[in-house]
């Protein structure tokens, strides 16, 4: 499905940069340092697995629905946080109070633990390491013109503005965190992921990597 084919301000947007994709070489050798990477986190994944099966017998993972590039809608993997069914019961997005979220939950979200299975997203070419986060489809309407540009590339793991709101969840707060979130942590998220797209390059996606891994590290010390 492709979001954006229905959205008349969409049209004629332009990408905000050029040649960044990589080459087929490229992608091989990417996609095979992550395969490694899967193999040699395998059994932190079948330890998080055993407790998210303990805690409440429910299924492991959560397959979230995101706009990837263009607005395509795509499944994002995700290490079940949530009782189930909770994305049918609650909002989008995640408030510091929210009691749809079990207690094995708020450990791996608070160690960023939950997201490690997005590196499959990337071996099936949906995601990038480094790109602006994927957004929930029910959030498209509140984005500008401007900010729909950011649905000219890949979505990614982590970007400067994912470590900035690394703990948005303590700002959703209160029982209107989604208005919240639309109201000012989205636009400015938005606006940051912008910024960092017009001076994207080879070397600043590298140092976001490394930039995320030290934070990653600061975290879990």
């Amino acid at each position: 499905m492709n979001i954006l084919a229905d959205l008349k301000d969409a049209r004629g947007i332009q990408s905000l940069y050029r040649g960044l994709e990589l080459r087929p070489c490229g992608l091989v050798v990417r996609n095979c340092l992550i395969a490694i990477a899967v193999i040699l986190l395998s059994p932190l994944f079948v330890g998080i697995g055993l407790l998210i099966k303990l805690n409440d017998g429910g299924p492991i993972l959560h397959i979230a629905r995101r706009m990837g590039r263009h607005g395509r809608t795509f499944g994002l993997f995700k290490f079940r946080t949530m009782v189930v069914g909770a994305a049918a019961i609650g909002p989008g997005v995640t408030g510091a109070t929210d009691a749809r979220v079990t207690r094995i939950g708020a450990f791996l979200r608070r160690m960023k633990l939950d997201e490690l299975p997005q590196l499959v997203n990337v071996l099936r070419g949906e995601m990038e390491l480094v790109g602006p986060r994927p957004e929930d489809p029910r959030y498209l309407p509140y984005y500008t013109r401007d900010q729909l540009r950011v649905l000219d590339v890949g979505p990614g793991i982590t970007s400067p503005a994912s470590i900035a709101y690394a703990d948005e969840s303590q700002i959703l707060v209160g029982d209107g965190w989604e208005s919240i979130y639309v109201s000012e942590v989205l636009p400015t998220k938005l606006d940051m992921e912008l910024e960092t797209l017009r001076e994207r390059s080879l070397w600043e996606e590298t140092r976001e990597v490394l930039h995320t891994l030290w934070a990653l590290a600061q975290r879990n010390t």
